[in-house]
């Protein structure tokens, strides 16, 4: 299956490659290599095909280090005290900006991305960074839910169906305060970016309330129990529900119809990476529009690469399913969650008052 794979030559790229070598010390495998031939990449999980990084390798005359994360807030963890020796990374909106305002990305020269020129102008000059001083969109999607057909006995087109007593112990909801108390959020009527206390409270309130239907909170693996019939309905991210959806004819995909959150995830370079050059250049390579269809069509996310889509290159399956390409009227419905800076405490501490109330 394709996630086994991408699991299996994930682990070889680990093993063959440590991040640790020093600047310029010799590959000892090959003593012509020195780290201008290593690319050390941290994305999340599941995220790329393996052939990519081939042919990138490939082209380049470069070996690619590759390792996997799980969360925005694992890649800050990682990032924060100083960079490990990573020359792409992939944080989600919110976060580049966040990362940025902390000295943590470097500046890119777009001198050396001219593949910028086939990237939707819908994804680009975003307020989370504007003029893409510091990241270009790699995919994209929304926060949904995710449900197996079978076992709900019914189509799920709503947060407040999910939350029905008659799923009880048989919901997933995501380990994600902010995505996670921002669709209750958008499922009460209120902003997900709202930072008034009251309304954020109102949404643990809500979950708290409904607590019978919580199986689990799913750190980003949500698919995998409804692919595995552990639980009934997942909040999950779109690609991620798709990916499994090809094993099982069950499961099904929904943008809620009271709207969602929609986010980019993007790569950029990190503060002290010691191969940036390549990095631009991986990064103009990911941007090709063969390249960028090749990824989107494998992960099952949306992609920003117009001219893939111009050209034709995106599975003609993907471009019409709404829930990967939603019409533009659900989009219109759609809400980035946004920097907020010191008022993430707000969010952090009311999901820590929440599994506390739910016992999890």
């Amino acid at each position: 299956m394709k996630r086994l794979l991408v699991f299996v030559l994930l682990f070889l790229f680990g093993v063959m490659i440590p991040v640790g070598c020093t600047a310029d010390s010799p590959d000892t495998r090959n003593p012509g290599r020195t780290d201008t031939n290593v690319l050390s990449i941290y994305n999340w999980s599941t995220y790329i095909d393996p052939d990519v990084i081939t042919q990138f390798e490939q082209e380049y005359d470069v070996r690619v280090q590759y390792d996997t994360y799980e969360s925005n807030d694992a890649l800050l963890a990682k990032i924060q005290p100083g960079n490990p020796g990573y020359d792409i990374i992939v944080p989600t909106s919110d976060f580049v900006e966040g990362m940025a305002a902390q000295g943590l990305l470097k500046p890119l020269n777009h001198d050396n991305i001219p593949n910028l020129a086939n990237v939707d102008p819908a994804f680009l000059d975003t307020p989370f960074d504007p003029g893409n001083q510091y990241s270009v969109p790699y995919q994209w999607g929304t926060a949904g839910i995710g449900y197996n057909i079978e076992a709900t006995g019914e189509e799920i087109t709503s947060w407040a169906q999910m939350f029905d007593p008659k799923f009880a112990g048989k919901v997933a909801l995501l380990e994600d305060s902010r995505a996670m108390l921002g669709v209750v959020l958008i499922a009460l009527g209120k902003n997900p970016n709202t930072t008034d206390p009251a309304e954020i409270k109102a949404a643990v309130d809500y979950i708290v309330e409904h607590k019978d239907v919580v199986a689990t909170f799913a750190p980003d693996t949500g698919q995998d129990l409804l692919n595995q019939g552990e639980v009934a309905i997942a909040v999950e991210w779109s690609g991620d529900v798709f990916q499994v959806m090809e094993e099982n004819e069950n499961i099904r995909y929904v943008i809620p119809e009271e709207g969602t959150i929609v986010w980019t995830d993007n790569l950029a370079i990190p503060t002290g990476a010691r191969n940036p050059e390549m990095a631009e250049k991986f990064i103009n390579f990911i941007l090709e529009p063969e390249i960028g269809a090749k990824v989107s069509n494998y992960v099952k996310f949306g992609s920003p690469n117009k001219a893939a889509i111009e050209q034709g290159l995106i599975a003609e399956e993907d471009l019409n399913n709404p829930g990967i390409y939603p019409s533009p009227e659900t989009f219109n419905n759609l809400e980035y969650a946004q920097e907020l800076g010191g008022d993430t405490q707000l969010f952090d501490d009311a999901w820590t008052e929440l599994k506390v109330a739910i016992g999890q």
